[in-house]
């Protein structure tokens, strides 16, 4: 185990959606606090009221107490730091690693597939969910996938394969998952934390309607006037009909976080 100062460690990680978020929330209140997120320049995060890409777009983010806050360069990398914040890049090229020279990659992603993440990115590379293999591509895997084995840290071999089922959240899997019918730009008709009934308009791609099939609380919804493909996942509704559910991290991202905590305390004595 290497010895390491907290204030010392810094971590990187691809990708500032729900999963990423809810990590880099984690390790930040574990006093992890040199933590920089690579994303897409339009990032395509449903969950946005937990996401700390919307620091993108809305220059930081605050998600349970957290702020992230977005760097215009990497340059400004070390000033957020100094103001105890997460920084957020546009970086999909991964360029800032270079730079920063990070302790740990996370590779948050979620893609089910690899990227192109390798293991002599860092010290300790972890991948999260399928598309990786530990003792191969990363050091580690920490499995995503609802179930039994959430959160396993994976030392040797791959996470489940993807089901391409949504999770089950109030009996609902596919029924509380909105999608493109089309492609083009989605226009939102409502926000998240709005309260909906079965067959509501939620918004519209290509002047195509986009209509609830459940009723409940729109937790997860897509930014509007971004051109999406067909069939992509825009947003959410979650049957318990609870709002503050839409602005908390979810029981599987702090379980997934969790772990990620845990496999970087396996390698660094902090």
């Amino acid at each position: 185990m290497e010895q390491i100062s907290i204030r010392k460690l810094s971590i990187g990680i691809k990708g500032a959606g729900e999963m990423a978020s809810a990590i880099a929330w984690r390790l930040h209140m574990a006093h992890i606090r040199k933590i920089f997120m690579m994303e897409i320049p339009y990032p395509l995060a449903v969950r946005r009221g937990v996401c700390f890409c919307e620091a993108i777009h809305e220059k930081s983010k605050t998600v349970e107490g957290v702020e992230a806050i977005k760097a215009d360069s990497v340059d400004d990398v070390e000033q957020i730091w100094g103001r105890e914040k997460i920084a957020v890049l546009v970086d999909p090229g991964w360029i800032s690693r270079e730079k920063l020279q990070p302790d740990v990659i996370l590779d948050a992603i979620l893609a089910k597939k690899n990227l192109g993440t390798t293991r002599t990115e860092a010290r300790l590379v972890i991948g999260l969910g399928p598309g990786f293999a530990a003792g191969n591509d990363v050091h580690m895997v920490i499995e995503t996938n609802r179930g039994h084995n959430l959160g396993r840290i994976i030392t040797y071999g791959s996470a489940e394969a993807d089901t391409g089922i949504p999770g089950d959240i109030g009996g609902y899997t596919e029924a509380r998952v909105l999608r493109a019918p089309a492609g083009g730009v989605f226009r939102a008709g409502k926000a998240i934390g709005d309260s909906v009934k079965k067959g509501e308009v939620v918004g519209d791609v290509a002047g195509e309607e986009i209509r609830t099939r459940i009723d409940g609380v729109i937790r997860g919804l897509i930014r509007s006037d971004i051109k999406v493909t067909q069939g992509l996942k825009l947003g959410d509704i979650d049957p318990r009909g609870d709002k503050s559910y839409c602005f908390t991290i979810s029981d599987k991202a702090r379980a997934i976080a969790g772990s990620a905590l845990e496999a970087i305390l396996r390698i660094f004595n902090i």
